[in-house]
């Protein structure tokens, strides 16, 4: 995870074209720690007593602000950025095209509006989010041999090893999922297309 969040930091940082001198690792540590949060919240893993969430406040669970959070349009324009170069470097066969460019045209299409959305019209933009990102990863898995998905069930067993025993076994098993849906956008460079 720390190395999701250092490469996160760097690409962030050289994407504004190249500059005159190296990022230190130093400046890594809110990407790092973001990366972490997202890892947290999508298997479901609690903090243990005494520790804050990332982004939360020791005291009474207020809020921190939040410096680093992107907005909607950058997200859209991020994911599809993303979904392109996957296309391109072969990670996608062509059975995906068909989903690409749908996704790249509804992207397209609400990157315009995406900044004036409120209320309703935010949350259902965000539902939809949700039910591509589904998709995308649900037909690259069904695509995996079963031997492939076996490796990366035991790379999920790897990383829930520390939490089995403090874990419910449902919470266990929507964790082992999700890291494997991790693991598989890491796989095939596919973006996280939820808005968080």
């Amino acid at each position: 995870m720390a190395f999701s969040g250092i490469d996160r930091c760097f690409e962030r940082y050289y994407r504004k074209g190249p500059r005159r001198r190296p990022l230190k690792i130093d400046f890594c540590d809110a990407d790092v720690l973001d990366v972490f949060d997202d890892w947290r919240r999508a298997t479901g893993v609690a903090m243990t007593v005494g520790q804050s969430p990332v982004g939360q406040s020791p005291v009474a669970g207020q809020q921190l602000p939040a410096g680093s959070r992107q907005s909607l349009p950058a997200h859209l324009q991020r994911v599809v950025s993303k979904l392109t170069a996957a296309r391109a470097k072969g990670a996608l066969g062509a059975e995906f095209d068909e989903l690409i460019d749908r996704v790249a045209q509804e992207f397209d299409a609400s990157r315009a509006s995406a900044a004036g959305l409120r209320g309703a019209a935010r949350q259902m933009a965000l539902d939809r989010l949700a039910a591509i990102d589904g998709e995308l990863v649900r037909r690259v898995r069904e695509g995996l041999a079963p031997s492939a998905i076996d490796e990366l069930g035991r790379d999920a067993d790897v990383e829930l090893a520390p939490f089995r025993h403090s874990m419910p076994a449902a919470a266990l098993a929507r964790a082992r999922e999700a890291i494997i849906d991790r693991l598989v956008r890491e796989r095939f460079g596919l973006p996280t297309v939820v808005f968080p």
